[in-house]
């Protein structure tokens, strides 16, 4: 599977930039899978519901199944897994955009904007291939620097970078 990730500081513009990638990649007949890291405990479930219960109760994975999706849930009671086991349990797609885990080792994009105060991730990592912002860099950088606000453009050059092709897959 080709990974990509989108990294930045807190309110850098990640998310937004993300929403916009899927919506391109995929309009260009590609299927995209999504991770979003987060510095915080995540739970879809209530305290009450049966599937509450059923985790509460000790059990490892936990499905809510419906007509039009279902969530997996999973219980790891340890450390927090690293993104490759993350990515173990997808389904194959033909990419994964990775939203954080700034310092795991696949290719990304960083997202950048001057008033949120801090500084470039890019010098200290060299597999930032690329800044998207809409502010002017306070340094010379030794990668593109891309238009945050054109979302074709960024979509291209993950494209090139993970070697599909820009305009979809063959009919």
């Amino acid at each position: 599977m080709r990974i990509y990730g989108v990294i930045g500081w807190k309110n850098a513009g990640k998310t937004s930039l993300m929403e916009r990638l899927v919506t391109d990649i995929t309009a260009r007949g590609f299927t995209v899978s999504t991770v979003k890291h987060v510095h915080h405990d995540v739970d879809l479930d209530q305290p009450g519901k049966d599937s509450f219960r059923h985790r509460a109760a000790g059990a490892t994975e936990v499905v809510l199944a419906s007509a039009h999706r279902f969530a997996l849930m999973r219980e790891h009671r340890g450390p927090e897994p690293d993104l490759s086991q993350v990515l173990a349990r997808l389904a194959p797609v033909d990419l994964i955009l990775v939203e954080g885990y700034k310092r795991d080792a696949h290719p990304k994009v960083e997202v950048w904007r001057a008033e949120a105060g801090h500084p470039l991730i890019q010098p200290g990592d060299p597999l930032v291939r690329a800044i998207a912002t809409e502010s002017q860099l306070p340094q010379t950088v030794p990668v593109p620097v891309l238009d945050l606000n054109d979302t074709a453009a960024i979509a291209g050059f993950i494209l090139d970078e993970t070697g599909l092709p820009r305009t979809g897959p063959a009919a």
